[in-house]
């Protein structure tokens, strides 16, 4: 073979488009790509974003089937701001191919994603959520009848050193000079300040600051142990298969007693919306949760609606009901299905089912950190997060996998198990040859009969 040399840098004037790179596509993307288009997914976002678009004339537009693809892709590859995706897009076949995307075509670049973002209202970004649910009831996975909630922080893309005091608008450094000035201190150092942030008893306080570049971000404390700007989200997850019913985006400040009403109503009517062509709907009829969201007053609101609750009970001592008699009844119900053998159950599964959706969405789907600012902006992506959790749920029933890493990885563990086995069958074929080629003479039979066994 003769060895190549480098050609000039200039390049063809003129490409045959037979001579172009293809790519035969992932196996993943492909059958992900042969469900969407089974159920006309292109054909129903077209009709549903219609209203979007001007009716005639315009610069050209992303597609709403590519612009809710490349949102897919940034959670079947765990990516995380809209930069990333646009260079993925650019830089994979396989994800062109996914895309329908012409290789004589340009990908779409992020300001034109963060375009159709803010042109497409959060409520149609729900209702693709729901059109993959219903994906999920027809295959039968989802149900519905137990659900269990809990939620996670999101860290916020705003940083805690640009926080701003809500009465006068002094920043924090300015604010630390200002209290070292009233304490005798006319020309603070940066170790002074620092002394003085760490001895003061009251720190940052929601009520006192906020982030001019994000107010729906608030302070809270991670489960690491350290303060940021953050967002909660909590999930409501059905038990019996690990689909997520609902996402809801809220503040980090807020608590849980009060969070799960917006999470449980979102959870129902999601349920409702899924089953619309079903004869005979399931309705949401128990909820399960930690010790967190217990309250006397969801006890009584779950009691009231008609749902069974299996909510932890923190150990408060012996209570008193002489000033809230109306609890007491939902109280004791809950605590009686808690306990028992169902209920024991029923809370193992919480948590698996809880915190694989946080894993997949958050953790490798790479929505930890947020990059986009506003519960709305980062609601839409959330939305489509869990949309494609659930499409995982659809791929793992038909094909045993529910992303596209999980088909290397099984691929991986095949070829392991294939050299496994052939290193088994040499060494035993080895061992074989290790053995004499032939028994010694006391142990060969000398007439025929002898190979027979004895018969008495």
């Amino acid at each position: 073979m003769a060895m190549g040399i480098r050609e000039g840098e200039q390049s063809s004037l003129w490409v045959a488009t037979s001579d172009l790179p293809a790519s035969p596509g992932h196996p993943f993307y492909a059958r992900l790509n042969a469900v969407l288009e089974a159920h006309a997914f292109d054909r129903f976002l077209e009709d549903l974003c219609r209203r979007f678009y001007a009716p005639v004339m315009g610069r050209p537009s992303l597609t709403p089937g590519r612009y809710f693809r490349l949102l897919l892709v940034g959670y079947f590859e765990g990516i995380d701001a809209e930069r990333g995706i646009a260079w993925r897009a650019t830089d994979s076949l396989a994800i062109r191919t996914f895309l329908r995307l012409p290789l004589d075509e340009a990908p779409p670049d992020h300001s034109t994603i963060a375009r159709t973002r803010r042109l497409i209202d959060l409520e149609t970004h729900r209702a693709v959520f729901t059109w993959v649910q219903q994906r999920l009831v027809e295959s039968g996975l989802l149900t519905g009848k137990t659900v269990a909630i809990d939620a996670t922080t999101l860290e916020a893309n705003a940083a805690m050193r640009s926080i701003v005091r809500r009465d006068t608008g002094d920043g924090y450094q300015a604010f630390l000079a200002g209290l070292a000035k009233a304490s005798g201190i006319e020309t603070p150092t940066r170790d002074d300040l620092a002394r003085l942030d760490r001895t003061r008893k009251k720190k940052t306080s929601n009520k006192d600051w906020t982030s001019p570049s994000d107010p729906d971000a608030k302070v809270t404390r991670m489960k690491n142990g350290r303060t940021h700007l953050a967002h909660k989200a909590e999930h409501a997850v059905d038990v019996e298969t690990g689909a997520i019913v609902a996402v809801t985006l809220q503040g980090a400040d807020a608590g849980d007693t009060t969070t799960i009403v917006e999470t449980a109503t979102a959870a129902a009517d999601q349920i409702a919306d899924a089953q619309v062509d079903v004869a005979e709907p399931q309705a949401l009829e128990e909820i399960i949760a930690d010790k967190g969201y217990h309250s006397n007053q969801t006890m009584i609101d779950l009691d009231a609606v008609g749902v069974r609750s299996y909510i932890a009970e923190p150990d408060r001592g012996r209570r008193d009901w002489s000033k809230t008699p109306e609890a007491q009844a939902p109280v004791y119900g809950n605590r009686r299905r808690v306990r028992g053998p169902r209920g024991r159950r029923l809370m193992r599964q919480r948590g698996e089912r809880i915190e694989r959706s946080f894993a997949h969405v958050y953790d490798t789907g790479g929505m930890r950190r947020t990059h986009l600012r506003g519960h709305t902006n980062i609601l839409k992506r959330l939305l489509i997060h869990a949309g494609g959790f659930n499409l995982g749920l659809v791929m793992r029933q038909l094909i045993g996998v529910g992303t596209p890493r999980g088909l290397q990885g099984r691929l991986a563990a095949v070829i392991g198990a294939l050299v496994a086995l052939w290193s088994l069958v040499n060494a035993h074929w080895a061992f074989v040859g290790a053995l004499p080629s032939e028994p010694p003479r006391d142990f060969m039979p000398r007439h025929r009969h002898e190979l027979l066994p004895a018969v008495s």
